[in-house]
């Protein structure tokens, strides 16, 4: 399986959760330490090598256009992937992007997290057609979505199985077109094609422990923005 030469940024979301930030701005153009959201990623891309990036867009998306233009000025190649008013949920978005994207394994990241994840990282990842980067459950999220073993990911066991350690999907993984190429065009979410390949034991997954920011609400950008800038 070739290592992925392009990425895919989700920024269709309306950010309900960060109004009234969100009521003029998108999510992906609110900025920590004076930078959009989406330009730490952008960076964080090309310094890998990956400089071939997709960018879905919908609530207020001709603002994020217009920031970001084709992406020359922050040495990458943007292309846009626009879904309309409303957005198409994850899988549906990348299900959209498929002409864009190409046959080749590519790279998707939340447009609403910060990070200091090295994308490199996911070139030499393990070869399977979905690789998740994990970190431990921040307090929002203390459930986590999953289960790592070695570098296998697991679904969380019922009620009926021995409790285990859990991590939270990060927001970045590694993925193959194939996941999606057989979802017909519409809203359709993520959670389920990954439990479904986890199922398969066909998800690997990765436990980051660096920096890493699930930027849901004005409370956690504003407190994220009070740290000092590494």
């Amino acid at each position: 399986m070739n290592a992925p030469t392009k990425a895919m940024i989700l920024a269709a979301g309306e950010g309900q959760r960060m109004r009234p930030l969100t009521l003029s701005t998108p999510k992906p153009l609110l900025c920590v330490h004076g930078t959009p959201l989406i330009v730490h990623h952008i960076r964080r891309l090309v310094a890998a090598g990956i400089t071939d990036i997709i960018i879905n867009t919908a609530y207020l998306g001709q603002q994020i256009h217009a920031a970001l233009g084709d992406g020359k000025t922050l040495g990458a190649s943007i292309r846009y992937s626009h879904e309309g008013a409303t957005g198409l949920e994850t899988a549906g978005g990348i299900r959209r992007a498929l002409p864009l994207l190409g046959r080749n394994p590519f790279i998707l990241v939340n447009a609403d997290i910060y990070t200091d994840y090295d994308y490199r990282q996911l070139k030499t990842a393990s070869q399977t057609p979905a690789h998740l980067v994990l970190v431990n459950n921040p307090p929002q999220h203390p459930k986590g979505d999953f289960q790592l073993e070695h570098d296998i990911v697991r679904n969380l066991p019922t009620a009926a199985h021995e409790p285990a350690p859990t991590l939270t999907y990060s927001g970045i993984a590694r993925l193959h077109p194939q996941l999606f190429q057989d979802i017909p065009p519409g809203k359709h979410p993520l959670a389920p094609i990954l439990r479904r390949a986890a199922d398969l034991g066909q998800l690997s997954g990765e436990h980051y422990q660096g920096e890493w920011h699930d930027i849901g609400t004005p409370e956690r950008l504003d407190a994220l923005n009070q740290t000092t800038h590494q």
